[in-house]
């Protein structure tokens, strides 16, 4: 029998900033600063792990990654992220800033947001010059990015692969959606450990369920969120590796394990290859050069045809 819960919005928002050379190391602010800054948005931190070059976060809702020069904040649900980000630009000063992000996914149910992502972008322009972009089709999946309207040059390894999937369906989904489910069960059904077999992992277990997942080596990250909830499933992946050169399956395995419906390709920078079954189409495909210094692609894929059961009762 499958434990019913309340709606819990799954898609993420996403900041990354780079902070100009000579700047302080962001490293030295200490965890009490990481603490009160995702506090501003409404997260928390649950866990972290570190290395020589970098420091992982485990939040309430998703992820910080911390560098000396940059950090990076993914956050789900209806939080707040743009809090943060001012939070940080008051603390550290605009003027330290070299480059930032801020993306935002379509959501499934946008009216229970507090923000939207026009609110957003005006917040962050009143602060710092930007340029915001919609990439997808509005009445359907889309992304949409706020960059900071300064020329800058990412150095040739700064790459980031997204991929996004909904509606999953199968044995890995019947198990993520399951009473008897473990840690160790879900990276096993997901293949973590064969994928990313050098990587440190830190991972957290929801009530009744839901995942998430850091993990690092060296200076690069991955990181993974799963809701699993029937109807509203969405599972995120990312991560900063060079897939084609040092895991080119690795798109597909996923694809494969989890069986989505739908997903989303978004990448900047990045050129990793995703094989097609017959069965998908790609439906959506833009790609934007940002004058930050990044070539956004954006994919949607859907499968064709789909049977998706019968009508829900509401």
């Amino acid at each position: 029998m499958r434990v019913a819960v309340l709606f819990f919005e799954g898609s993420e928002k996403k900041v990354e900033v780079v902070v100009k050379s000579g700047t302080p190391s962001l490293r030295a602010l200490g965890q009490d600063y990481w603490s009160e800054l995702v506090a501003c948005c409404g997260a928390t931190i649950l866990s972290h792990i570190s290395n020589d070059q970098m420091d992982a976060y485990l939040l309430s809702e998703s992820s910080l990654f911390v560098w000396p020069d940059r950090l990076l904040m993914i956050t789900c649900g209806n939080i707040t992220l743009v809090d943060s980000v001012i939070h940080f630009l008051d603390q550290q000063g605009q003027g330290c800033v070299d480059m930032i992000t801020y993306q935002r996914k379509n959501e499934y149910q946008s009216h229970l947001q507090k923000t939207a992502f026009e609110e957003d972008v005006e917040r962050l322009n009143l602060r710092l010059p930007g340029k915001a972009f919609r990439l997808g089709h509005l009445d359907g999946h889309h992304n949409y990015v706020w960059h900071m309207d300064k020329v800058y040059q990412p150095v040739e390894d700064d790459i980031t692969t997204e991929l996004l999937m909904y509606h999953i369906e199968g044995e890995a989904a019947d198990y993520l959606r399951g009473s008897d489910q473990t840690i160790e069960g879900i990276r096993q059904h997901l293949q973590l450990d064969a994928l990313f077999p050098e990587f440190e992992f830190d991972e957290f277990l929801f009530e009744p369920f839901g995942y998430s997942m850091n993990a690092i080596r060296g200076d690069q990250y991955i990181t993974m969120h799963i809701t699993p909830q029937d109807g509203t499933s969405y599972v995120s992946f990312e991560t900063d590796i060079d897939i084609p050169n040092e895991c080119p399956e690795l798109l597909n395995r996923f694809t494969d394990i989890l069986n989505p419906s739908s997903f989303d390709l978004i990448t900047f920078n990045a050129d990793p290859k995703i094989a097609l079954q017959p069965d998908v189409a790609c439906v959506a495909h833009n790609q934007q050069q940002l004058k930050c210094g990044f070539k956004m692609e954006f994919q949607h894929f859907i499968k064709m045809a789909k049977n998706i059961g019968p009508a829900l009762e509401i």
